[in-house]
């Protein structure tokens, strides 16, 4: 799920024609959004970029076409648990429901079971890998936080994800959980450097 972009040169001894490629992986949690994630599903479609989306299993419910829709466009739909709780703090019992309940949602409209699992907050101990590991999940969380949560204007979420991608870099975005209109602002820039870097765009499925 690349586009554009040239390869960069491998290091030294690798052979002709396998050049090492600079991927990023950009993600959106919370959503689907009503207001906000067609308008990133545009933004990724204007520049051949696609992303993985971390959803809510309770959005995907309120709101299944875009949930559809985001997985039709070639994108990824994981899980992000039902309702967003800190799962280090929630029972066995409730545990397997934030993640089956939504395992469910996403299923009934991509037809595929997520196989990653982000939780809420970062909010990961031993007892939520071995939580998520015995559901079958393995936990993906990211190596470049925006912080477009807390809506510290375009220029700097911009900045934010630029100075610190690196081939391989996660990075958090935001589609769902409030006011995304910076993010969405500030995705066409980040694209467009991004790929005039040499990036590609990977997904996390």
């Amino acid at each position: 799920m690349a586009f554009g972009g040239n390869a960069v040169a491998g290091p030294p001894g690798l052979p002709a024609g396998r050049a090492a490629v600079k991927r990023v992986y950009l993600t959106f949690d919370d959503g689907p959004s009503p207001r906000y994630t067609a308008r990133i599903l545009a933004v990724l479609a204007r520049y051949g970029a696609h992303a993985t989306f971390f959803e809510l299993g309770q959005n995907v419910v309120l709101y299944p076409s875009l949930t559809h829709r985001v997985h039709g466009s070639g994108n990824s739909v994981q899980n992000h648990t039902w309702s967003h709780p800190d799962l280090r703090y929630v029972s066995a019992p409730e545990f397997e429901h934030q993640v089956a309940a939504t395992d469910r949602a996403v299923r009934a409209q991509t037809g595929i079971t997520p196989c990653y699992l982000r939780p809420p907050y970062g909010g990961v101990n031993s007892t939520v890998r071995r939580r998520a590991a015995a559901l079958g999940k393995t936990i993906k969380l990211w190596t470049v936080d925006s912080r477009d949560w807390a809506r510290p204007g375009a220029r700097v979420i911009e900045r934010r994800v630029l100075d610190n991608v690196r081939p391989g870099s996660v990075v958090l975005l935001h589609d769902g959980g409030g006011d995304r209109s910076q993010t969405v602002a500030a995705l066409p820039t980040i694209l467009r450097t991004l790929k005039d870097r040499g990036y590609t765009f990977a997904l996390i499925r």
